[in-house]
């Protein structure tokens, strides 16, 4: 079964080579609870006659051989099937650990294109899917087909021209089982994903319920809703009746074959070909035939879902993943900050350039503004000088060092990023702030310090061991923010990218942010993005981009004086501004 999935379970193979001494063990314990099955087939041969010749004294003997034998089988069952959950459970954790780091390695372009709530989905339902597949296969399916194999052995030994019969309708329950098989595996893969596209909008709906109730959305987003539900209901009702269907047709043939064989058996008996001992203990085996068939059936059927589930899990590690670091990289010592582009072009379709023969020199410690319609270029210079993407032409360097030599984390660590939306973990601030790197106490307080963050944090209810909750709900945006900063400046980076960190806050909080940012900047080499060309008028250089080229840089007075493409836009933005006042003043 595992060898023939297409999906890739024979893959997943490897994984249980950790466990063979817990594996072997457990199937000496599987072939002890399977070699039972003949002795109960024997034991029941002679019980039957013992108890028509009313033979007393017969009948408890073998009954009592009886029940020793089967409390040595479920003795066995049991070292069976506790000694192989643990293997098949570390299989299925093992594979969702390499499953989320692969996610983790997916570039940032393909992992924007794919639904949070279909991944969840995926690394949650499907992963436990998979796992009920490879637990089913390792302590029921081998144990039902050896155990078939077992009876059927003994059954063939007793009488080969009976088990002719049996033999010519094994086939046709194989084909419909695989046929049945393939129709619910393809059915399983459509209800999967609709029930991944029903995560998705669940995902969205929650997190823009606010925005639907000021739109006053709420009867659009419940048809969406019924819509996806609907469909999610048909699919699983085309996979359940598939299964319904099954079970009867196969029932029905396998009912065929018992009566055939009961039939022939009568016959045989009659010719004087079969004893009575030997044919009870033949229907006995019939008997135990059915038990491990059924098993095998519904187990196939979930195999099939399992495929399924184990493709969607294996379409994650086919994404495009991010560039590998060198074979050989360069030592990162600490950096002074400088940045020298030459010629860089860079874009996520190649034949569409976002950047052009971009060429920039930064000297260490200064503050470069990046300014420009949405589009121009930006947010991609930060994304390659965080090895997010590389370049396609050209080559960046930091103090000499070319980035494409260099370790991706190495230069992380020594480039911080504060976001325009600032996302954080769930847990203490500590951890917020700590996100993961080896810091004291003392080292995230002072970072909060220079963030402007220490003093709204120790007026919390448990300082920085107050827990933030989902997104941050509980903490005003600005103080989000200084969080964020605090984060960005724990490890003493020598540059730093500020993504217009200010743009969502009302003045009050962008005065405690902006505080906490001119902090931060002390010292360091500094990127930043602006959108509100006001808090750019204080950088060393700005740099104006328009279509992924550099059209004007220099001082705010400079670039006024010169006219051009950047005093066009402030001059647009102060209307604007100027526009948005008198509103308010009207008001």
């Amino acid at each position: 079964m595992l060898s023939s999935s297409p999906a890739g379970f024979r893959r997943l193979l490897p994984l249980l080579r950790p466990h063979l001494r817990r594996l072997t063990w457990g199937a000496l314990c599987m072939l002890a609870y399977v070699g039972c099955w003949p002795l109960l087939m024997h034991l029941a041969g002679q019980l039957i006659p013992a108890i028509g010749a009313g033979e007393l004294n017969r009948v408890i003997e073998v009954i009592a051989l009886a029940i020793s034998v089967f409390l040595i089988q479920k003795v066995a069952q049991f070292g069976q099937d506790s000694l192989l959950a643990g293997p098949a459970l570390r299989v299925s954790q093992d594979l969702r650990r390499n499953v989320f780091r692969q996610l983790q390695r997916v570039e940032l372009g393909a992992l924007e294109k794919l639904s949070s709530g279909d991944l969840t989905y995926r690394l949650t339902e499907d992963a436990d899917r998979v796992s009920e597949v490879i637990y089913k296969t390792i302590q029921d399916t081998v144990p039902s087909a050896l155990q078939l194999v077992a009876v059927f052995g003994y059954m063939t030994w007793l009488d080969w021209k009976l088990s002719v019969a049996i033999i010519l309708i094994a086939p046709l329950v194989a084909v419909l089982i695989s046929l049945f098989g393939a129709k619910v595996m393809a059915a399983t893969e459509r209800s999967q994903n609709k029930v991944s596209e029903l995560a998705g909008l669940l995902a969205e709906a929650i997190e823009g319920l606010p925005l639907v109730r000021a739109f006053a959305a709420e009867p659009w987003l419940q048809d969406r809703f019924e819509t996806k539900i609907d469909q999610h209901r048909q699919a699983r009702y085309r996979t359940y009746r598939l299964v319904a269907l099954q079970h009867p047709v196969i029932g029905f043939i396998e009912v065929i074959g018992i009566l055939t064989v009961l039939g022939l058996g009568a016959a045989r008996i009659q010719s004087g070909d079969l004893d009575g001992q030997g044919f009870s203990s033949y229907v006995a085996g019939l008997l135990m035939l059915i038990d491990p068939i059924s098993h095998l059936t519904t187990n196939f059927n979930e195999f099939q879902q399992g495929q399924a589930s184990l493709k969607r899990l294996r379409d994650i590690e086919r994404e495009p993943k991010e560039a590998t670091d060198p074979v050989e990289p360069l030592t990162l010592g600490r950096l002074r900050g400088d940045l020298d582009f030459q010629g860089v072009q860079f874009g996520y379709d190649p034949n569409e350039p976002v950047l052009r023969d971009l060429s920039l020199s930064i000297q260490a410690g200064q503050v470069i503004a990046l300014v420009g319609p949405s589009g121009a270029g930006k947010s991609t210079l930060f994304s390659l000088l965080l090895r997010f993407n590389r370049a396609q032409q050209g080559s960046i360097a930091l103090d000499g060092h070319d980035l494409s030599l260099l370790k991706a984390r190495d230069v992380r660590r020594q480039v911080a990023l504060v976001p325009q939306r600032t996302t954080v973990f769930s847990g203490t601030i500590f951890e917020a702030i700590r996100f993961g790197r080896q810091a004291s106490d003392d080292d995230v307080i002072d970072a909060a310090r220079l963030a402007n963050a220490d003093s709204f944090i120790r007026k919390l209810p448990e300082g920085y061991n107050t827990m933030l909750e989902e997104r941050g709900s509980n903490v005003s945006g600005g103080q989000l923010q200084r969080i964020a900063i605090a984060r960005a400046v724990l490890g003493n980076p020598a540059l730093l990218l500020l993504d217009e960190a200010t743009s969502a806050l009302d003045a009050e909080a962008e005065a405690a942010v902006q505080l906490g940012l001119r902090r931060a900047m002390e010292g360091r080499t500094v990127l930043v993005i602006a959108h509100r060309l006001a808090t750019v008028q204080e950088a060393n250089r700005i740099v104006v981009l328009e279509h992924g080229q550099i059209v004007d840089s220099g001082t705010h007075d400079e670039l006024m004086q010169r006219g051009g493409r950047y005093r066009d836009l402030c001059e647009r933005q102060f209307i604007r501004d100027l526009q948005g006042s008198e509103t308010s003043n009207a008001e």
